[in-house]
């Protein structure tokens, strides 16, 4: 473990180099400070309590499930992504930290919701855990935290490399973003749910600016050590088939699930977007940082 510097010798932004306000973490920053400062507690829970009470049995049952998972999901990225934004200061990569505090704030605010939701809409009810199948327990009960955990004491870029391909690529970028996206367009769709469904439109804002982040973070880590691209992919086939798992376990429980949601376009979801940004890593090894920059930019 390298040491931790105990004094300094400067600051970046009274150096001649100053911030760079144009690079990457500062665009999402300002992307944060503009689009990420929604309250949860302001959301009008009122008519998702009247319409709760109008849904079936089974629909309320799925409805919870999925609240569950998202919910305790949330949590766990909150709680976990703080050695992630320590390994990045240490290195002193101040515009990569600033963004990635307005990160863990917006994690926390999605806590938040998912919370009010429960109180407001669900009321008292059963354990939720109950929800929490084998797939989602070994991510979030133990891939998850081991990977974020051993930053605290192994910041180094191999460590940094699982770590986010565990948050960003695998909780992140298959599937929060899978599960939003479905969640959200079947609840649309029914025109019931209205608070519900503008939290999430809100929470599904805050997460491409995540994801956009753990793409990036990664592209680095590969242009700056192309022996990194290995660890990626052994970590991402290491997970897939549990992420993917989860998928089926939540199908598996309804016959068929309600509010029209479809197993194989979930899975075809999850997997398309995860294609898609494993080919826009793999293309980072190789490149130097410049490109990987603009190659980010042109994104924002």
């Amino acid at each position: 473990m390298a040491a931790v510097e105990s004094e300094r010798t400067g600051f970046k932004v009274t150096t001649k180099e100053r911030l760079d306000r144009e690079s990457f973490p500062m665009r999402l920053f300002q992307k944060a400070k503009k689009l990420g400062t929604w309250d949860p507690a302001g959301i009008d829970f009122s008519g998702d309590r009247a319409r709760w009470h109008e849904l079936s049995d089974v629909e309320r049952d799925a409805l919870l499930r999925l609240t569950s998972l998202f919910a305790a999901g949330e949590e766990s990225v909150t709680l976990d992504l703080l050695p992630l934004v320590q390994a990045i200061a240490r290195e002193g990569r101040i515009e990569e930290e600033i963004y990635l505090t307005s990160f863990l704030w917006e994690e926390a605010k999605h806590v938040e919701f998912f919370a009010h939701f429960l109180d407001e809409v669900v009321g008292e009810g059963p354990d939720l855990h109950t929800y929490h199948t084998p797939c989602y327990r070994k991510i979030f009960y133990e891939e998850l935290p081991r990977a974020m955990g051993r930053l605290a004491a192994d910041p180094s870029p191999e460590t940094q490399a699982r770590a986010s391909v565990t948050y960003n690529m695998i909780v992140e970028g298959v599937l929060a973003e899978t599960g939003y996206h479905s969640y959200f367009t079947a609840i649309e769709s029914r025109g019931s749910m209205p608070g519900l469904v503008e939290g999430l439109a809100l929470v599904k804002r805050d997460e491409s600016r995540h994801i956009a982040y753990g793409v990036y973070l990664l592209s680095r880590l590969a242009a700056e050590r192309a022996s990194l691209w290995p660890i990626m992919e052994e970590r991402m086939n290491e997970l897939l088939p549990h992420a993917l798992g989860l998928i089926g376990e939540i199908f598996e429980s309804y016959d068929p699930m309600p509010f029209g949601l479809a197993y194989d376009e979930f899975a075809a979801y999850a997997t398309s977007q995860f294609t898609k940004r494993l080919d826009r890593i793999r293309r980072s090894v190789g490149k130097n940082l410049d490109e990987v920059a603009r190659e980010a930019l042109a994104e924002v």
